[in-house]
């Protein structure tokens, strides 16, 4: 079954202590415009799966991530929300597997429930095991004088 969340309103996820990122609903629209994101594009049929997943999350960040909390320079002073930003805070490990974890699973997994196996087909010969063997041809004897 989906659940539907019928709130447009964004959410704050908390990735870490002291750092959480504000982002947008996760809707189909975000999704098909990270996808056609030209890194993504960019990205070679020899590229690696973690090489895939960390484009398409910094893909997915850019467009869904409005605001932060706990994100500054060397300094300690907070940073506006940019860009380069996000890639860059996508680059710190924990912070790349929360976010995959809160907020892109979502849509993954809402995307393997509609790519659930279909139903078998009904009728009499449904699901019925082939129970025909192949014929044995007779073995052939040599010819008697």
């Amino acid at each position: 079954m989906i659940r539907l969340n019928l709130s447009n309103r964004p959410e704050w996820l908390d990735l870490l202590p002291g750092l959480r990122v504000l982002v947008a609903p996760l809707t189909t629209a975000l999704m098909v415009s990270a996808r056609a994101d030209p890194m993504i594009d960019g990205l070679s049929e020899t590229s690696s799966q973690e090489d895939m997943a960390l484009a398409m999350a910094k893909s997915v960040a850019r467009r869904a991530v409005l605001e932060w909390e706990g994100v500054g320079d060397d300094d300690g002073n907070l940073l506006p929300v940019s860009p380069a930003g996000i890639d860059a805070l996508l680059e710190i490990w924990p912070v790349f597997e929360a976010f995959q974890a809160q907020y892109v699973a979502r849509g993954l997994m809402l995307d393997q429930e509609k790519n659930a196996s279909a139903p078998s087909p009904t009728g009499p010969s449904a699901g019925a095991a082939a129970t025909a063997r192949p014929a044995r041809t007779p073995a052939r004897t040599a010819p008697q004088d």
